[in-house]
């Protein structure tokens, strides 16, 4: 049987947490029991998988996949005709703040923000990844006001450097790996620190793929192989796209002789995690039944990112039918978010205006809210 761990304050203990081991069972799939996962795994994706396990056109299937998912031509006009209508089914969080705060009347916001592509840009070098002093600064203000946690694919520890606010909630791996705050200004139900890790039992095999990832990958000039803990990343953003089938080659031999990991993609990054009932969703509900929201009908959730990990947590908003999902995007992409933005600043500047309404006084937050939206 596969263990958890899950640990939550305690006011009484003198390191003020206390563990608590739980069954992982229904967590852990094993292969055959892969096409159990179509709520975790877009469909491309699973196209994908089943042509690398069939042999013949992997390869291409992959670096196909690597190229939609990395966008950098000019666009036609018919595609600027396709963004516009896109962005009419998906319209920007800061035009429509207004209504975002009419939906939220009486009910407790929380946030959840992806990383990278969300608070930082995307750079070449994701050692390089730095928010900007403005974006911390504004993450901090949300933070005061409202319950906050960074979701993101990087490790947590890694996240935690980039950020460096105490007062959050991380989550890295893809939520795998879950810390609440570490200062707590109070000891209660509301505000206990909780940590949570998915299945340790696969560290061992993830080291193992990693050192063989970097052997394999090592002769492919810009390809950049990061140990996450609970999963892998094979950046190839600086790779020429030539390279990419080779690439591409290098990690379908690695992951080969470990059935018991599996392929998602982001962009222009390929990861490698391993195949359990756990995403960037789950570790959302997570949260929420960690703040004592879980079946609350007075919690309104807003989840921000730009990458395709993300979509688990907006199809779980969706589905809820509480909150609202935003896709940080410049191009049109399938998504179960409500609405967009289309870069980090623009982040940046929708958590402004959320902290500027909730310093306005109470009587004036609905005024505040219109005048906003117009």
């Amino acid at each position: 049987m596969t263990k958890q761990n899950v640990v939550v304050s305690d006011c009484s203990s003198r390191s003020g947490m206390v563990t608590v081991a739980a069954s992982t069972s229904a967590l852990f799939s094993p292969p055959e029991a892969l096409a159990a996962l179509g709520g975790h795994i877009a469909m491309s994706e699973k196209k994908l998988l089943k042509r690398l396990e069939a042999g013949g056109g992997r390869v291409n299937a992959w670096v196909d996949s690597m190229r939609d998912s990395s966008p950098s031509r000019i666009k036609s006009t018919t595609e600027k005709e396709e963004q516009s209508s896109w962005i009419l089914r998906h319209p920007s969080a800061l035009r429509k703040f207004g209504q975002i705060i009419s939906a939220s009347k009486g009910k407790q916001i929380v946030m959840f923000l992806d990383y990278d592509g969300t608070l930082s840009p995307i750079v070449e070098d994701p050692d390089r990844a730095f928010m900007s002093r403005e974006m911390r600064e504004v993450v901090r203000d949300v933070a005061r006001y409202f319950p906050t946690a960074i979701v993101s694919g990087r490790c947590r520890a890694k996240v935690y450097k980039f950020v460096r606010l105490a007062e959050l909630y991380y989550a890295g791996s893809h939520g795998m790996d879950i810390k609440g705050p570490s200062k707590s200004r109070k000891c209660n139900k509301g505000n206990q620190a909780v940590i949570f890790q998915a299945a340790t039992e696969f560290l061992p095999m993830i080291h193992e793929a990693h050192k063989a990832l970097l052997e394999k990958t090592n002769s492919i000039p810009g390809a950049k192989v990061e140990n996450n803990k609970f999963c892998l990343s094979v950046h190839f953003r600086c790779v020429d796209e030539k390279r990419w089938a080779a690439l591409a080659e290098q990690v379908r031999l690695v992951i080969s002789a470990y059935p018991k990991l599996k392929l998602t993609q982001g962009r222009k990054v390929l990861e490698i995690r391993p195949i359990i009932k756990w995403d960037k969703g789950k570790a959302l509900e997570f949260l929420l039944e960690s703040l004592g929201y879980a079946s609350s009908s007075d919690v309104f959730p807003v989840y921000i990112g730009d990458d395709q990990t993300d979509e688990d947590a907006f199809k779980v908003l969706r589905n809820r039918g509480q909150g609202f999902g935003i896709l940080v995007s410049r191009v049109a992409k399938e998504t179960s978010a409500t609405y967009s933005l289309q870069e980090p600043s623009e982040v940046r500047e929708f958590l402004r205006l959320l902290v500027d309404w909730k310093r306005l006084p109470l009587h004036a937050r609905t005024i505040g809210a219109v005048n906003i939206q117009q």
